[in-house]
């Protein structure tokens, strides 16, 4: 069944109506019919089954029959605080992250990032993280996007595992096994948070910085990772550790 965002304003209407981008794939891309069913999701973790009215130029009007809780979002929420990284990777790296079921993405100016867009661009860059986002989510079945900072300092970064039960940096120079960095009761873990560096790796100066904020340094074992493979398989040994992919 075909997946289409709604807001959680349209969502309380028994009729809403899609507009734009998804009325011209409903109407010109797939040429669904009124009648066909359809899915909706509102990103608060929602799901309903819906049946297209009508299709007028105007949009597309469908009529909410069901209501659902969404069960694909994971027990446990995963922060990744990401360092920028240059050409498309970051696009690359947000749709990858909302399939493997990060709840908040946290881009971050590190000391040897070399992207260093202005503002105008950022602002940009923000949105079409937000598009990806949403255009994952319709495509692995989950029921919400992650939350999307703007790009912060890396210090900015850090104070946002202020209420995380784990707290981890990865980093290629660091030798303790990521099991060694666990707390007693795991399986307790509500909220974690992992932060990758750029292509050139953090400097010793953040690392102390992150130790000083309560963060336990991790390795990812004996083998350079690319700062894109290395999020990713952050990201997925969390989620085995942790969330639902065990």
């Amino acid at each position: 069944m075909r997946r289409f965002f709604i807001t959680p304003a349209q969502a309380a209407s028994a009729s809403p109506t899609l507009t734009g981008q998804d009325a011209h794939h409903v109407q010109n891309v797939l040429r669904l019919k009124p009648g066909q069913p359809i899915e909706l999701f509102d990103g608060t973790g929602m799901a309903y089954t819906a049946e297209i009215e009508s299709i007028t130029p105007d949009g597309v009007s469908v009529r909410i029959m069901r209501r659902k809780l969404h069960q694909t979002e994971p027990p446990t929420e995963i922060i990744v605080a990401q360092a920028m990284l240059k050409d498309k990777k970051m696009d690359v790296l947000i749709r990858q992250l909302t399939e493997l079921g990060a709840t908040q993405w946290v881009p971050f100016f590190s000391s040897r990032a070399i992207p260093r867009p202005d503002p105008g661009r950022l602002e940009h860059r923000v949105a079409r993280w937000v598009k990806i986002s949403h255009e994952a989510v319709k495509q692995c079945r989950r029921g919400q996007p992650p939350a999307i900072h703007p790009p912060l300092r890396f210090e900015d970064a850090l104070t946002l595992a202020a209420d995380c039960q784990l707290k981890l940096l990865f980093w290629e120079e660091e030798s303790t096994p990521l099991k060694n960095c666990f707390p007693a009761a795991p399986s307790d873990l509500k909220k974690v948070m992992i932060v990758l560096g750029p292509e050139g790796g953090f400097a010793a100066s953040e690392v102390h910085q992150a130790r000083s904020a309560g963060f336990a340094i991790a390795s990812l074992g004996p083998r350079i990772l690319r700062a894109e493979t290395a999020t990713l398989a952050a990201c997925t040994l969390m989620q085995f550790l942790f969330g639902d992919l065990g």
